[in-house]
């Protein structure tokens, strides 16, 4: 198979995320065999500066950054990724979204099915998350030494969950015999969503991380369709959850946590294309129903004319999960993935709309500080200032 050539992309910065908005790239496939044998023509075009992609002759569509099909795993992560994770080690909560239709490379963009024998250009977005978080984790904790009022981490307080739903019903893939109808969505005290019944594993390094991902991948659920030989039938969101305390001589000490989700959606697919009957069309019926409800929510969150408005967080369990990364406390970045195929033109459309729609989504990410940490060293402070006038006030009366 011959690969077509593509314009020279500039190489870009990393994307900036200072204000509140939703991040969206667009990362396109390129032709696979089959499509080469049926003669298939490509129909998607690129800007040289990375913002613009064309779909056939005058669709154009702009978002943050737009990789060509010759990029590479680590371009990719470099740009999109590695600032959230950077975020997420400061106490920013963060969410990294894939979505595209069946076999547009969600999953190998994603890395949540990793192969362990993988070669490091083929590791996606996962493994690499794993390893700078692990990096960076180790690099506070080495400065810590030279510094007290750095951060001092301790490794206990990282853990993580994995979890798929399918047909509506959440799955625990590190704890596979866990009941689905024993795990339900509910907000905790400060108003985050936590998911009651999911087991969480403490993972104390790159390796017992990498473990839980391999193990989980291999319980979620996948099946066969004309679109897609190995098409991915749930959505999974793989969760690192960090907690980290500074330890400082001068103000007592602080506690930050972040989550950072990583969601690899299902396909989206029209069941006429993806030949799905029985089982099969079931599934997809489900799958694209919480792909519908999440583009209700993104339409409710970027509509201008809507801001204010009921936003259908509880129309299907996925949306519910992601309340807090749409439109709440977290840094995020969509990953539309799309096809080049001219035969999938209308999916690629399709999503190249959805992702727009996603972009006018205004967040409000803050640090997660502990509020009993902060009100302990608030009064120290005031403890500070106090005692000396105390000590002044005792010595005029002697």
């Amino acid at each position: 198979m011959t690969i077509p050539d593509y314009p020279a992309q500039e190489s870009l910065p990393s994307i900036p995320f200072e204000d509140s908005n939703v991040r969206v790239a667009v990362r396109a496939r390129p032709l696979i065999e089959k499509e080469v044998v049926d003669k298939c023509q490509e129909c998607v075009s690129y800007s040289a500066d990375g913002r613009e992609v064309v779909l056939g002759k005058d669709r154009r569509f702009t978002f943050d950054h737009v990789f060509c099909p010759t990029t590479a795993q680590e371009e990719v992560y470099r740009v999109c990724v590695k600032p959230l994770v950077e975020s997420c080690v400061a106490g920013y909560n963060a969410t990294v979204i894939a979505y595209g239709q069946t076999g547009s490379g969600k999953t190998h963009t994603m890395g949540s099915a990793t192969n362990p024998v993988s070669g490091e250009e083929d590791l996606g977005i996962l493994p690499r998350a794993i390893r700078q978080l692990y990096e960076s984790i180790e690099e506070r904790k080495h400065e810590a030494q030279f510094d007290v009022r750095e951060f001092c981490v301790n490794l206990q307080f990282v853990k993580c969950c994995f979890v798929e739903i399918y047909n509506e019903e959440i799955k625990d893939l590190l704890h596979p015999d866990t009941p689905s109808k024993s795990i339900s969505i509910r907000e905790d005290a400060n108003g985050d969503i936590i998911l009651a019944g999911v087991k969480d594993e403490a993972v104390f390094t790159y390796e017992d991380m990498m473990r839980c991902l391999e193990q989980g991948s291999a319980f979620r659920t996948t099946g066969s369709t004309l679109m897609n030989q190995l098409s991915s039938r749930s959505h999974a969101i793989f969760t690192m959850n960090i907690e980290q305390q500074s330890l400082q001589t001068l103000n007592g000490h602080e506690i930050i946590s972040a989550k950072f989700h990583l969601v690899d959606l299902a396909g989206s697919e029209r069941a006429k294309r993806t030949g799905a009957v029985g089982m099969r069309f079931k599934e997809s019926v489900t799958i694209n129903c919480g792909l519908l409800a999440l583009g209700n929510v993104i339409s409710a969150l970027g509509d201008e004319r809507k801001r204010g408005q009921h936003v259908p967080y509880r129309e299907s369990k996925l949306t519910r999960i992601l309340q807090d990364s749409l439109g709440g406390n977290s840094k995020t970045c969509m990953i539309a993935c799309i096809s080049t195929a001219d035969v999938n033109f209308e999916e690629t459309l399709n999503t190249l709309k959805y992702a727009n729609r996603a972009r006018n989504i205004q967040n409000k990410p803050i640090i997660n500080r502990d509020a009993h940490s902060v009100q302990l060293n608030q009064l120290r402070s005031e403890v500070k200032v106090l005692f000396p006038l105390l000590w002044l006030d005792d010595t005029d009366n002697k």
